[in-house]
């Protein structure tokens, strides 16, 4: 037997947390160091099932495990990854270290115990994040959907404490009412992704069933449920698929998070820490696109195809509503998920744009994202926590104090409104160009959230980094040795993945081409239009074949 890749880089941080958090109360130094080396070796594991996974091979999925796990109902420990999951996964196993050495102070014990303020377990603080990303990390490579669904509920727990008991600080009230929020969102949270996992676990169900009635023996696999649909062995009925297809879906829209259902993100992140937030929307929520790819489209492709257009106008709405929105606010990590909440609207315009460009730009997405989110809310974390306050307001001429930290803060900035050369501009322009080929006018719509978003960025950055110097953040001091390790990194990917994506796109784009080829899309073909040739008498015909090889 081979050695189980997939499944040591997700069972390394689930030890990592467990030993985390068995550490004495003492040990809260050696627990930060010990979290630290077990999300760097799951990095560096990452790192070998990257190069590992050859992006030409025929099998769509690599690298896979397959063990009989309830074998009376059909459920199997089965891994595997494609170009899409391996690219996420190298994005979440990134991210996590920057994450714990963001956070590394963000569960210290507080000076003083009193009723209002209590002291904070720096070991649960750090084994929940690892937590995390174990779960986080099986849910890209199961292509079994029992298992899936196991994981993809089971870390909303760890996520639930984390905003809910080790929560932001900062804020202009006091300790007592900053609690109450973070219950508050802590619960919104939970109670809006649990109400789309039921809904889900109905659908899941209603799969084996299908699977059951027609191949004879119920099945959760992926692979063997598109494989008996392409055999025609498997054909479910119109109105059975789509109402599967709306109980996957809908659990996934609300992770995303897509309009309606996206009400729970700013409170949680505005409520959580800079690490914690960053792990929301930059980790935690890339869970729900990565599903539709993968679940939605590929085990119900007729059902996609009937909701598209449906789904382009939500995530439209989501575009707009998130940038209009992320202008009005006054709170700095506020206007950061509002952002993130009319990115996602792009990553889900590029999905069911149902186009190569749409969905290779959407997936492109999904990993600038989560780089340029983490850089822009990790640099507002630290301004927060030198000033104690999250309202733009309260800021002013933060870069004549502290330059380096503005610098950062800038470029984060500038990568969230999809500066050309810097990497979120690509995956933003493919999935412009991807959905104007197949719908120009919601295309056009869309480009209406570039100029948003930099009014939103461009403002945010005025009124917190320009100006005179406020009295409050006079002595402020800029990024400290270990701030920098954290964004510097995160910089430099921008700035690496913005000139060249080549090596993201190589990995990519043969899992899209496979996603699309079980829809049965295909890009639409350019309509190609013969002018009038001097001294040729073709003006106003039907181009031949000799025609279109010259336009070519």
């Amino acid at each position: 037997m081979s050695f189980p890749l997939l499944t040591a880089v997700a069972v390394v941080p689930a030890v990592g947390a467990i030993a985390t958090a068995a550490l004495p109360a003492a040990k809260r130094t050696a627990a930060k160091w010990l979290a630290l080396l077990f999300s760097l070796i799951t990095f560096a594991l990452a790192l070998v099932v990257a190069f590992r996974f050859h992006p030409g091979a025929k099998s769509p999925y690599q690298l896979t495990e397959s063990h009989a796990w309830i074998p009376d109902f059909g459920v199997r420990y089965e891994l595997g990854v494609d170009g899409i999951a391996v690219a996420l996964i190298a994005l979440t196993t990134l991210l996590i270290p920057f994450i714990i050495l963001a956070g590394w102070h963000d569960a210290d014990p507080l000076e003083e115990a009193t009723p209002n303020r209590r002291w904070r377990p720096t070991q649960g603080f750090f084994a929940l994040i690892l937590a995390v990303e174990a779960m986080v990390v099986i849910s890209f490579e199961a292509t079994d959907v029992f298992l899936f669904y196991i994981f993809f509920e089971a870390m909303l727990i760890p996520m639930y404490f984390l905003i809910g008991g080790f929560g932001d600080r900062a804020g202009p009230d006091g300790e007592e009412q900053a609690a109450g929020r973070r219950s508050y969102a802590a619960v919104k949270f939970l109670l809006y992704n649990l109400a789309g996992g039921l809904i889900m676990l109905a659908a899941v169900i209603g799969l084996y069933a299908v699977t059951a009635d027609q191949l004879g023996t119920g099945t959760f696999s992926l692979q063997q449920i598109v494989e008996a649909r392409a055999a025609g062995k498997l054909d479910i009925a119109a109105g059975t698929e789509r109402l599967l297809f709306l109980g996957f879906f809908f659990a996934f829209a609300v992770k995303a998070p897509l309009w309606p259902l996206h009400t729970w993100l700013p409170g949680a992140m505005g409520e959580s820490t800079a690490p914690v937030a960053v792990l929301i929307t930059a980790v935690v929520d890339k869970v729900g696109t990565f599903a539709m790819l993968r679940f939605c489209l590929q085990l119900f492709p007729e059902a996609s195809s009937w909701a598209t257009p449906a789904i382009l106008v939500l995530a439209l709405i989501s575009i707009v509503y998130g940038a209009l929105l992320a202008v009005a606010q006054r709170d700095i990590k506020r206007l950061i998920a509002y952002a993130s909440i009319s990115h996602f609207g792009f990553i889900i315009l590029g999905i069911f744009a149902m186009t190569s460009q749409g969905q290779g730009g959407a997936t492109l997405y999904m990993v600038n994202h989560g780089i340029s989110t983490a850089a822009l809310m990790l640099v507002a974390g630290f301004l927060i926590s030198r000033r104690g306050s999250r309202l733009i307001a309260d800021y002013g001429g933060v870069q004549k104090v502290a330059p380096v930290l503005a610098g950062t803060f800038l470029i984060g900035g500038l990568a969230t409104l999809s500066l050309p050369g810097l990497a979120p501009f690509v995956s933003e322009f493919l999935v412009l160009v991807g959905t104007f080929t197949r719908y120009p006018v919601i295309g056009i719509i869309a480009t209406f959230g570039i100029v948003l978003a930099a009014l939103y960025v461009l403002v945010l950055y005025q009124r917190t980094m320009t100006g005179p110097v406020k009295a409050e953040v006079t002595g402020m001091p800029d990024l400290r040795v270990r701030e920098l390790v954290v964004v510097a990194p995160l910089i430099a990917l921008l700035i690496f993945l913005g000139v060249y994506p080549k090596p993201l796109t190589d990995i990519v784009n043969p899992a899209v081409d496979h996603t699309l080829s079980v829809v049965d899309k295909q890009d639409p073909k350019p309509t190609v239009q013969v002018n009038a040739v001097p001294g040729g008498g073709r003006h106003g015909h039907a181009a031949n074949d000799q025609d279109v090889e010259a336009a070519k």
